[in-house]
């Protein structure tokens, strides 16, 4: 009878998922375009800021000459509280991706901690090479951990052959690292959405305002219409400066994030790789 070769064993894998709820990224749009709105309608749009304020009110009243500059953009119409929503929509997820990844990259440098362990696996210290990732932390940590205590528990398995023992150690340093990416990646969506959709908005907020503006010169004429003409454009290129200016601020912010990103993936794969050649190495 043939002799059949043991079969890799089967063992639940030691990474868990992360349970973190994502209510932020359904929350912060729509409270950021609400505080937007206040702002506008109540800060920029206060009695005090204007000569000649409407006193009845409402959504959107009608005041006249605006003594500050900002109080000139509360005239630039309705799509500026939008582009104010975008603009703290952008502030809120750049907080959280800052202290998310923060987090993530750890709590010293990755390609040190990456030596160290290298260093500790080179002399068969598997529970000081655990020791270091507790200390380091972050999603390199994470990773790494999880394949050292796969590598610990194949050092003493005694059914796989070498070439089965490395594969469980990668398969084990795969599943670890499906679990951090997402974390890493979640919420930049909306960074390099507002980077597109606020320069349009501006660009439409503008639009509208120059409608409004040549219309009323249609109407009135003269040199008054004239005066009204270059107040209207004025007005509405508030639309177009706070459109671009957010765009701006979003791909700066999303090309930060996604090069930090790079780095924490670079040291995840490195870690991938430390493991499985040490181990093909020090138990052939």
């Amino acid at each position: 009878m043939a002799e059949t070769k043991p079969a890799a064993a089967k063992s639940a894998t030691s990474a868990q998922p992360k349970k973190s709820s994502n209510i932020i990224s359904w929350i912060a749009p729509f409270a950021c375009v609400v505080l937007g709105y206040v702002i506008w309608r109540f800060v920029l749009g206060a009695d005090s800021n204007f000569t000649t304020p409407d006193a009845s009110g409402g959504f959107w009243p009608n005041h006249k000459g605006p003594k500050t500059g900002l109080s000139k953009m509360y005239e630039g119409g309705i799509i500026v509280p939008l582009l104010i929503g975008n603009f703290l929509v952008v502030l809120t997820f750049v907080i959280e991706r800052m202290l998310t990844i923060s987090k993530a990259a750890g709590a010293g440098n990755i390609s040190e901690f990456i030596r160290n362990i290298q260093f500790h696996l080179a002399n068969k210290e598997v529970d000081k090479a655990l020791a270091a990732c507790d200390k380091q932390k972050g999603s390199v940590g994470n990773v790494m951990k999880a394949g050292l205590k796969k590598y610990k528990e194949m050092i003493s398995n005694t059914e796989l052959d070498t070439e089965q023992k490395v594969l469980n150690i990668q398969k084990e340093v795969e599943e670890a690292t499906a679990l951090e990416l997402p974390m890493l990646e979640k919420n930049l969506v909306f960074l390099s959405t507002i980077a597109s959709v606020a320069t349009l908005l501006g660009l439409l907020g503008t639009v509208l305002g120059m409608i409004k503006s040549f219309s009323a010169l249609g109407d009135e004429g003269g040199g008054d219409a004239a005066r009204e003409l270059s107040k209207g454009i004025s007005e509405a290129l508030f639309n177009t400066a706070l459109g671009i200016g957010t765009s701006a601020v979003a791909i700066v912010m999303y090309n930060v994030f996604t090069t930090r990103i790079d780095g924490i993936t670079y040291g995840i794969d490195e870690s991938g790789f430390t493991l499985t050649q040490s181990f093909a190495a020090n138990y052939k």
